[in-house]
C-alpha cells in the first residue's frame, strides 16, 4: 500500500484529505506542522520515503516552499503536490522549478486530486521501477562494450566468445547500429593476434573504382593518379584481422580476387607483379541478406561460404527492449561525463518513449538521442520534451479540434521557424482553445501540468 503524507494546517481540510485519500486506497499520515514533517523524514524516522507528499505552501514556521526544497534533497524521488490559496501562476512555476510535481489550489477539486494523487504515484512507481532497473545496469553484462541484460543478446555474447581465440572466418550479419564492428573488434582483442593490427574497411563507403587499391594497395605508376606506392588493407592488416563492413557491397570482379586471396594466403598490389603473403584474420559484416544477394547473381556462394564458416547474426534493438533501460541509463551517464552535466534520472514517460520507439538506427540511434537529449535538458530529469524529436515532429496534439489558429512551420520569408517558435504558437493556440485552461491545454498537448508551467515562464506567455 502507497503512503501518502499530507503537511496541512487547517483542521477541516486536514479531516477531508485523510478522509478522500484513505477512500482512494491510500495509507495516510497528517502533520500539521512542517519541521514534524521533516523529523519524519530525517535518519532517525521512517526508512523509505513516502509514494507522495502534499504540501501547504502558508504553513506555521516554515514555509511550503523551504519544506519542499529539503523534501526533495533527502527524497528527490518522492512527487509533491503543492497546495495554496494563492493563484499567482509566479508562486507555481517556483515551486514546479524547485521540485514539485503539480500544484493544486484551493478550495480543491477532489476529482483533480484523485487524478492528480493517482499520476504522481504511478510516476513514483515508474521511477522506481526504472531506478531498479538502472540499479541492475550495474551488474549488465558489458561485453565488448557492448551492454546487455537480457537473454537476447546474451546468447549473442556466448556464441562470439566461442569464435574468439580461434581464426575461424566470422560473418556479421545485422542491421545498421547493431554493433557489428564491436563485435568484430572482440573477436580480434580474445585471440593471439590481440597484438597486431585491427584494421577495418567499410566496403560500401569506397567508390568502386578506387576499392580494389585501397584493399591490396598499388604501385607507382599503376594509374593516373598513383604518384608513389599505396600499401591495402591486407598488408595493413598482416599478423591481425581485417574486418571487411559492407562486404555484400563488393563488386563482383573485387570478390573473385577476394576469394582467390583467402584461398591462397597471397596477391599482387594493383599495377604490380611482386607475390605478397600475407598471415590474417577475416572477419566480415554485412546488413542485407547475402542468401537473397546469392539468389539475385549478386553475390558469389563460393565466397559466402569463405566468409560465414561461423555467421552471427545481431538482433535489432526492437527485438531486444528489455536492453533499452540498461542502455540509456549507460549513455546518459557517458553523456553526462562527457559534457560535464550533473547526475540525471529518465522521466517515467521518457522511458515508455524510449521503449516503445521502434528504432530504425537501432543502438546508435539510441546513442545518439541520449546524447541530444543531455545537451537539451536543463533539468535533473530527462522528461518527454527532450525527447519529441524521435518523432520528427513538435510536440502538436494530433487530437486537436478543427480552428482558425494554425501552427505555421516558416515564416513569412518562408524559412523554417526554430523549435521554440513553432512550440510557443502550441502553447498559445492550446490556451485559446480551451479557454485559458491550463489542465486542459496541457492534456490537449499531452504534456505534463509541470512541463506546461515551465513553457510558460521560458515564453513569457501571461495567463
Amino acid at each position: 500500500m502507497h503512503t501518502v503524507y499530507v503537511v496541512e494546517d487547517e483542521a477541516n481540510l486536514q479531516l477531508l484529505l485523510e478522509h478522500n485519500l484513505s477512500s482512494f486506497g491510500y495509507n495516510v499520515r497528517v502533520f500539521t506542522r512542517g519541521e514534524d514533517f521533516l523529523q519524519e523524514l530525517s535518519p532517525n524516522g521512517i526508512n523509505a520515503a513516502p509514494s507522495l507528499v502534499l504540501l501547504d505552501i502558508m504553513l506555521p514556521g516554515m514555509n511550503g516552499v523551504e519544506i519542499l526544497k529539503v523534501c526533495k534533497e533527502r527524497f528527490p524521488e518522492t512527487p509533491v503536490v503543492m497546495l495554496s490559496g494563492q493563484g499567482r501562476i509566479e508562486v507555481a512555476v517556483e515551486t514546479i522549478k524547485l521540485g514539485a510535481f503539480d500544484y493544486l489550489q484551493k478550495p480543491l477539486d477532489l476529482t483533480k486530486l484523485e487524478i492528480t494523487a493517482r499520476n504522481a504515484i504511478q510516476m513514483y512507481s515508474l521511477t522506481n521501477e526504472v531506478k531498479k532497473l538502472s540499479d541492475e545496469s550495474t551488474e549488465r553484462i558489458k561485453f565488448a562494450n557492448m551492454i546487455s541484460v537480457g537473454d537476447t543478446m546474451q546468447s549473442v555474447f556466448k556464441l562470439v566468445k566461442k569464435a574468439q581465440n580461434t581464426d575461424i572466418a566470422v560473418l556479421i550479419q545485422g542491421e545498421t547500429g547493431t554493433g557489428k564492428e564491436l563485435i568484430a573488434q572482440a573477436l580480434h582483442e580474445g585471440t593471439k593476434r590481440a597484438g597486431a593490427p585491427f584494421v577495418a574497411l567499410n566496403c560500401a563507403s569506397i567508390p568502386k573504382d578506387l576499392l580494389e587499391s585501397e584493399i591490396f594497395g598499388h604501385e607507382r605508376g599503376a594509374f593516373t593518379g598513383a604518384i608513389q606506392r599505396k600499401i591495402g588493407k591486407f598488408e595493413q592488416a598482416n599478423g591481425g584481422t581485417l574486418f571487411l563492413d559492407e562486404i555484400g557491397e563488393l563488386d563482383l570482379s573485387l570478390q573473385a580476387k577476394l576469394l582467390r586471396v583467402l584461398q591462397t594466403k597471397q596477391f599482387e598490389r594493383v599495377g604490380g607483379s611482386e607475390v605478397i603473403h600475407v598471415d590474417i584474420r577475416i572477419v566480415s559484416a554485412a546488413h542485407r541478406n547475402l542468401h537473397d544477394a546469392i539468389k539475385q547473381g549478386t553475390f558469389r556462394e563460393d565466397l559466402y561460404y569463405r566468409l560465414a564458416s561461423f555467421p552471427v547474426k545481431l538482433p535489432p534493438l526492437r527485438e531486444r527492449t528489455e536492453d533499452i533501460p540498461a542502455l540509456a541509463q549507460y549513455f546518459l551517464e557517458k553523456f553526462a561525463l562527457r559534457y560535464d552535466q550533473p547526475a540525471r534520472t529518465f522521466s517515467p514517460k521518457a522511458m515508455r518513449i524510449l521503449t516503445h520507439y521502434h528504432w530504425p538506427g537501432n543502438v546508435r540511434e539510441l546513442e545518439n538521442t541520449i546524447e541530444r537529449a543531455v545537451v537539451l535538458c536543463e533539468t535533473k530529469m530527462i522528461t518527454e520534451e527532450e525527447l519529441h524529436l524521435l518523432a520528427g515532429t513538435p510536440e502538436i496534439p494530433s487530437s486537436a479540434p478543427n480552428q482558425a489558429a494554425e501552427i505555421h512551420f516558416t515564416s513569412t520569408t518562408g524559412d523554417i521557424l526554430p523549435m521554440d517558435k513553432i512550440k510557443e504558437q502550441a502553447i498559445r493556440i492550446a490556451l485559446e482553445v480551451t479557454g485559458g485552461n491550463i489542465q486542459e491545454a496541457a492534456h490537449k498537448l499531452d504534456i505534463g501540468r509541470a512541463t506546461f508551467y515551465r513553457m510558460l515562464e521560458k515564453y513569457n506567455i501571461n495567463h
